[in-house]
């Protein structure tokens, strides 16, 4: 599948924040807010959609499957919005990939940003059209919450690099770290990020809006998870291995996994999520570069999937070589 990058967004350019995820519940107004005023302070005007305005939820959701991919096929064929951010994440948005208007991202390639759940959305989509998606912060605990409890200075880093990226001002860039970046194999590649949470990716593989086998030649596979027991972890990675994932990447970089503790062994020791993944991956010689600044503790930097990125993880360094806007 060939990349399909989105328009580049220009000042004033209008970003919904919508709801395919989790409702937009009135007791976290303040983190809508707080977001609203994050993207206008990258020169963007903000229109709130009819979920979000509306706070409104379906069980965990903020509307049933059919409800919510009506809104996001309205946005991603309305002219005057130019990119979607989601309010947040949550346990939705594999419900409804057969209900995504393909046809009209193909037409009007807009940015979608978005981590957690959104990578189902990503995954999909780039499998079916070849769209880059910006696995990167939304709206409510990303923009809304730890945007704010960041340092002033890295806050100014992140919002130059989002808005550079979105506008296509900045044709490469250094992605920086915040973190101890750790190297957990040695070794510098070259190829296009691809990834997201883990648990969504092998939902995605699992249905038919799956990666084909040759999206993953040379890929720079990046991943987190979030509350998920270690072992579960374990037996992911190897579903990809037997897919053949590992026979193919050229590199993998391990976001910073959140509420995934040790677990305890009979003879007394632990193991922890790099156990695991060397466990895994045991003779493939690819780069391992791991603890980057992503996941769900964030600010989250942005990944997005199918730009060509360099990662050295000997040096404990990650670059974009290209936009990723058109």
């Amino acid at each position: 599948m060939e990349t399909l990058r989105p328009k580049r967004l220009h000042p004033g350019d209008t970003v919904a924040i919508a709801a395919p995820s989790g409702p937009a519940l009135p007791q976290r107004r303040g983190q809508l807010d707080r977001a609203v005023a994050e993207i206008e302070a990258m020169g963007f005007k903000v229109r709130l959609s009819k979920l979000v305005e509306a706070g409104d939820f379906h069980f965990w959701r903020s509307a049933p499957p059919e409800v919510q991919a009506a809104e996001l096929n309205g946005l991603l064929n309305d002219p005057e919005v130019r990119a979607i951010v989601p309010f947040s994440g949550g346990n939705a948005t594999t419900a409804y990939l057969d209900r995504i208007d393909y046809d009209a991202v193909r037409r009007d390639p807009k940015p979608l940003l978005g981590f957690s759940d959104i990578t189902a959305l990503h995954l999909a989509i780039h499998s079916q059209t070849g769209l880059v998606g910006f696995h990167a912060d939304f709206a409510a605990i990303g923009f809304g919450e730890t945007w704010g409890t960041a340092a002033p200075e890295r806050r100014d880093a992140l919002r130059a690099l989002y808005r550079g990226l979105l506008t296509g001002e900045l044709p490469e860039a250094d992605l920086p770290a915040e973190t101890d970046w750790e190297t957990w194999k040695p070794g510098k590649a070259t190829g296009p990020l691809l990834g997201g949470l883990l648990d969504r990716l092998i939902n995605v593989q699992a249905s038919p809006y799956a990666l084909a086998p040759e999206a993953w030649d040379r890929a720079v596979f990046f991943w987190e998870d979030v509350g998920r027991n270690i072992g579960h972890v374990w037996n992911q990675l190897h579903v990809l291995r037997m897919q053949g994932v590992f026979d193919r990447v050229g590199a993998m970089v391990v976001g910073i996994p959140s509420q995934i503790s040790d677990r305890d062994l009979p003879d007394g020791t632990t193991a922890n999520v790099k156990d695991i993944v060397l466990d895994v991956l045991g003779d493939y010689r690819f780069p391992v570069l791991a603890g980057v600044d992503f996941g769900h503790t964030g600010p989250n930097l942005p990944m997005p999937i199918g730009t060509l990125a360099e990662v050295d993880a000997t040096a404990r360094t990650l670059r974009l070589l290209e936009s990723p806007v058109d």
